[in-house]
């Protein structure tokens, strides 16, 4: 199942995937699933500035998605990433997830990234937070009641873990900008 980058042509795959878990699940709080112009848009945008966008395929099919994208857009923030990985119905419990995060996690890394964030939406979603948990994440805190899905209240649990040096260096490139 080789691991590779995203490109436009995946976009249908991509939409079908998102499309099902929004409509089915709590991993997005999103309550429309966005159209294929729209997910092309923003792996365009995610693509475009710099993070990795990683699609797992089997056989010519896309099996899961996983990509980074800023934490938050002020620059003092600039070494720190969020996850998102999202995995085809037909593909859970076969370890596409924790290959894909594998990935994610070597390949920002490799951009210089320093810490990543896991933001998990339903506190009980036993396994996405199993799963950053073995790819070294740890808890971090829990949001209470911040997404309403489902008729129903929805916590947002917050792990986050280490990339490359994490905090134990300063990056080089960091007198860049002052602060």
């Amino acid at each position: 199942m080789p691991i590779r980058p995203a490109t436009p042509s995946d976009i249908p795959a991509i939409t079908a995937i998102y499309d099902e878990a929004v409509r089915n699940g709590t991993a997005s709080f999103e309550l429309e699933p966005p159209g294929p112009e729209e997910m092309a848009r923003r792996q365009a945008a995610l693509m475009e500035g710099g993070y990795p966008y990683l699609v797992l395929e089997e056989d010519g099919k896309v099996l899961g998605y996983a990509y980074a994208s800023a934490f938050r857009p002020r620059v003092a923030y600039r070494y720190t990433v969020e996850n998102s990985i999202y995995v085809d119905e037909a593909a859970r419990g076969r370890r596409v997830g924790r290959r894909l995060l594998e990935a994610l996690i070597t390949e920002c890394e490799a951009l210089g990234f320093r810490q990543m964030v896991a933001v998990i939406g339903d506190s009980g979603n036993a396994g996405s937070i199993a799963l950053h948990r073995a790819c070294g994440f740890g808890s971090i805190g829990t949001l209470p009641a911040t997404g309403l899905k489902f008729g129903r209240w929805i916590d947002t649990v917050l792990m986050q873990r280490a990339l490359g040096e994490g905090a134990s260096t300063i990056p080089a490139d960091a007198d860049l900008l002052k602060g």
